[in-house]
């Protein structure tokens, strides 16, 4: 008997969408309260557009108060430090406003102010006990899809990898995307969050399919279903798409908002499908090259794709009809789906292999087992991901040999 239809989304109460819509935001929070924490990079809160935002605000009555020491990375303490600031303001709403940081921060301020405690306690999955402070997030990157997921990811010392805060608690209360806010990033920047996005998209429409109790506490990430299947796929074919154009021509609007509209498809898909195994793998070859997470991430898809081929070739050929790609065969489908992502990530300058990002051959055994360990993203794969297979990716990705070569 087949199993009966099975479909999660978690998303915004309201997403905004489309250029110009950065003007909306003083509605917004408006209509939340009169007290804004701003969690923003500080070059974007010295730009002309966030200083208008911000008068906007102020007509509207709305008191805000700036949070601006954001790293990459997010280490532990300063989200300790910024929720304080916002603990002192006491903010009715956190506005999350740049890149994947901006808004990661804003959902762990907002998870502090709600439930003050130590932030290690809510690691890991379906740990927050309730609602946070209204979160608005507003990305100036098209990548990490944060404005709309469940999950905030930070660095903690006492761990070797980065970590995540995953609950559906986390997702914002609504999400505005401009795709004009993103016309000032750097071509490397483009590239890089844009081929994040894309790893987004093809990983939750290849992750495992699983069937669960509709009665009991669903986990954040419950794997590819009939309700994140088709934007999985729509994104993807926006991200193929615009992701080279916008990488080749970086002041072009179309391409920008083509793929800032894949960026946030992919988004609403993987916060209840989930990634798998080039998230997982690129969590310890971050950590050891330092290299950009979307950079890592979109070097090694083409190697998990070849490596989980032989049980996810229907979900493979879906990516390959998306993607317009001619041939007469499932089979034909999906190599061609791979190929096509292969060369959509040379094209926009991803290096070929982890041995072109500083890894060692005597690094692999330690990567395999620690991409085994993250087990929130392995568990989530189509195919089981024991040592053998984790260990078959990474030494293909370093060799630069296919992963399907005898």
């Amino acid at each position: 008997m087949n199993p009966s239809a099975f479909g999660v989304i978690r998303a915004p109460r309201s997403i905004v969408f489309g250029s110009g819509s950065a003007s909306a935001i003083p509605e917004h929070v408006a209509s939340i309260g009169g007290r804004a924490a701003i969690c923003v990079d500080p070059v974007l809160a010295r730009t002309a557009g966030f200083r208008r935002t911000q008068e906007a605000m102020a007509a509207r009555g709305v008191a805000t108060e700036l949070i601006t020491d954001i790293q990459p990375e997010l280490p532990v303490d300063l989200i300790h430090e910024a929720a304080d600031r916002g603990r002192r303001f006491r903010p009715d709403v956190v506005l999350g406003y740049g890149g994947g940081s901006s808004l990661d921060l804003a959902k762990l301020v907002a998870l502090l102010l709600t439930h003050d405690q130590p932030l290690h306690e809510f690691y890991g999955e379906n740990h927050v006990p309730g609602p946070v402070v209204p979160i608005i997030a507003v990305p100036t990157t098209a990548g990490t899809g944060s404005e709309v997921t469940p999950v905030a990811v930070l660095t903690d010392p006492a761990k070797q990898l980065k970590v995540g805060v995953s609950s559906p608690f986390l997702v914002p209360h609504a999400a505005i995307v401009d795709p004009l806010l993103t016309l000032g990033a750097p071509p490397a920047v483009v590239a890089h969050a844009g081929a994040d996005a894309l790893v987004h998209a093809v990983e939750a429409a290849t992750a495992v399919r699983s069937r669960h109790n509709l009665t009991r506490e669903l986990p954040v990430f419950v794997g590819e279903n009939d309700l994140s299947r088709p934007l999985a796929l729509e994104a993807a074919r926006h991200l193929v798409t615009h992701l080279p154009q916008a990488t080749a021509r970086p002041e072009d609007l179309r391409p920008r908002e083509g793929l800032a509209l894949g960026s946030l498809l992919a988004g609403i898909a993987f916060g209840s499908a989930g990634t798998h195994l080039s998230h997982a793998i690129q969590y310890p070859v971050g950590a050891l090259t330092g290299t950009a997470h979307g950079l890592g991430t979109g070097l090694l898809l083409p190697y998990v794709l070849e490596a989980i081929l032989p049980d996810a070739t229907d979900r493979l050929a879906a990516i390959g009809t998306a993607l317009e790609v001619r041939a007469s065969s499932q089979d034909a489908l999906a190599h061609g789906a791979i190929a096509t992502i292969r060369e959509v990530m040379r094209a926009i300058g991803i290096p070929q292999t982890l041995a072109d990002i500083g890894v060692r051959e005597a690094d692999l055994s330690r990567i395999t087992e620690m991409a085994c360990g993250v087990t929130r993203l392995a568990g989530n794969s189509p195919v089981p991901a024991d040592a053998e297979l984790v260990g078959a990716i990474v030494r293909s990705a370093y060799s630069g040999a296919s992963a399907t070569d005898g």
